[in-house]
């Protein structure tokens, strides 16, 4: 089975010039985004996989990236927003 991931609760986010900023005032950081991962970001409301956050990048912005290097970014991706404590997995 493919874990899922959900954001941890609702922290302030915005967009500003194609790049997203997450404000975590718990422990106090700034996380910086790009386009697709601040659209990421936002799918992350509801539980999602890396093969679903995959599949939505590929249609929504290229369908002419190799899915392969795609789906490594997204895994690469959440595992670092799972570092900052941003994302949890859903069990």
């Amino acid at each position: 089975m493919t874990a899922q991931y959900i954001q941890k609760r609702n922290y302030e986010a915005t967009e500003l010039d194609d790049e997203w900023i997450i404000l975590d005032p718990d422990r106090l950081t700034v996380t910086k985004l790009n386009q697709v991962g601040g659209y990421c970001w936002s799918l992350l409301k509801e539980p999602q996989t890396s093969i679903s956050l995959t599949r939505k990048v590929m249609q929504d912005f290229s369908s002419n990236l190799h899915e392969g290097l795609v789906i490594s970014d997204i895994e690469d991706f959440l595992f670092n927003l799972q570092r900052c404590g941003l994302i949890k997995n859903v069990d």
